[in-house]
């Protein structure tokens, strides 16, 4: 089979995840939005009227993923290497570890109720990619032809995409914190975790991906050494990358040393992420320096 007809492949098979995963995103919204009963005058959620629908955006996850994967897949046999050489393929490569980190979650820590936003979101970002940044395979560039591309591309985006689902879970407990100091939750929201569980659970996340984090950080030096010779240059990319190393590591320290719970944790993560999105989005497309690989 030709390079062309594994790139249509690709295409095809995250066609068809946008699809399974728009049918997620409305099966979860009918599992919240006709969970709705009223008994004894007060409006309650029964989810256990709307199980079918949420198994249904369960399962529907769980193959847009498949799919997913397939597309990534078929996008690097195209080019006859590694799919993480433009935006386009960072975007869809990081859409997938985005879900496999839900998935990984849910099977985890039960946490079906953040199905709406994460299909959302991944919609959002398969969308972008393939109207904005799609652009067709292609070799790469001579700095990204090394083995390094390899281990510190893929440790960066698993690592993108578990800090991107705890800084959802992070938000979370910031609106449920702000609708319990005025009163209580409103209906939607009772079903929804503790505070202090969702507080936990970001911790969690944070504490289990930062290891990796840090070993792209330090992958992606050797790589400029091997690449520029030189380890560090404070190019924006290695500058943004450290400093999104710097704010997971602060909120890592504020929990074990200083006792930061709650609000202000869940505040500080949500910096640390912004600093990770601002690095993947701006520096990619609008910065300058060596790192500017969008293929924009």
């Amino acid at each position: 089979m030709s390079s062309t007809n594994y790139a249509y492949l690709s295409n095809y098979a995250i066609y068809s995840a946008m699809v399974l995963f728009t049918i997620a995103f409305f099966a979860h919204a009918v599992e919240v939005a006709f969970s709705v009963r009223n008994l004894d005058e007060k409006t309650k959620f029964d989810f256990t009227r709307t199980k079918r629908s949420g198994n249904l955006g369960t399962v529907m996850m769980v193959l847009a993923f498949i799919f997913l994967f397939a597309g990534v897949i078929f996008r690097g046999v195209s080019a006859h290497r590694v799919p993480w050489g433009n935006m386009y393929e960072f975007s869809i490569t990081g859409a997938l570890a985005f879900t496999g980190a839900y998935i990984y979650a849910l099977w985890k820590y039960k946490i079906r109720w953040l199905g709406l936003p994460v299909a959302l979101a991944v919609l959002l970002t398969l969308g972008t990619a393939i109207t904005l940044l799609y652009r067709p395979s292609a070799p790469l560039v001579p700095a990204l032809k090394s083995t390094w591309l390899a281990i510190h591309v893929s440790a960066a985006i698993i690592s993108g995409g578990v800090f991107l689902l705890a800084n959802c879970i992070a938000a979370t407990y910031l609106i449920l914190d702000r609708y319990e100091s005025k009163g209580g939750r409103p209906e939607w929201a009772r079903k929804l975790p503790t505070l202090d569980v969702l507080d936990q659970l970001t911790y969690r996340l944070v504490a289990f991906v930062f290891p990796l984090w840090t070993f792209a950080v330090i992958a992606g030096a050797i790589w400029a050494e091997s690449a520029w010779g030189r380890y560090w240059g404070w190019d924006p990319k290695e500058t943004w990358a450290f400093i999104t190393w710097v704010a997971y590591a602060a909120y890592l320290h504020a929990r074990v040393t200083i006792g930061w719970r709650g609000r202000k944790a869940a505040w500080l993560c949500l910096f640390a992420g912004s600093t990770f999105l601002f690095n993947y989005v701006y520096v990619n497309v609008w910065g300058t320096g060596r790192h500017t690989y969008s293929g924009l």
